[in-house]
């Protein structure tokens, strides 16, 4: 079995002018998402939004430069992760397909094994 991450990415502005009821209802959903996909789930989180960010960034002669805010700016912004544990890409995009991201939408990647 292999380990994909699932990035959300959606429309930070969006969760911002969504209302207390539709909040609730995609909270909701993302708990019944975990409890439906609890065999392949391996850790996940929401993340504060790129206002909170801070980047640490390292220029070709070593000097590091740490600034406020996300690295880029866009309009979809990482918003937080599921990891997951399936036997192929297929099954991975089967489980990310039902995560909920109405103001967005979902990257899948497999977490690369060094060593």
């Amino acid at each position: 079995m292999a380990q994909y991450l699932v990035l959300i990415y959606e429309d930070e502005t969006a969760w911002e002018k969504a209302d207390a009821e539709t909040a609730r209802r995609i909270m909701g959903d993302h708990r019944g998402f975990t409890e439906d996909h609890r065999a392949e789930l391996r850790g996940g989180n929401a993340l504060e939004p790129t206002g909170m960010a801070t980047s640490v960034r390292r220029d070709q002669a070593g000097r590091v430069t740490v600034t406020d805010g996300a690295f880029v700016e866009t309009k979809e912004a990482l918003g937080g992760y599921y990891v997951i544990e399936a036997a192929d890409l297929d099954q991975a995009l089967a489980v990310a397909k039902e995560v909920p991201a109405p103001f967005g939408g979902v990257e899948v990647r497999p977490v690369r094994t060094i060593g």
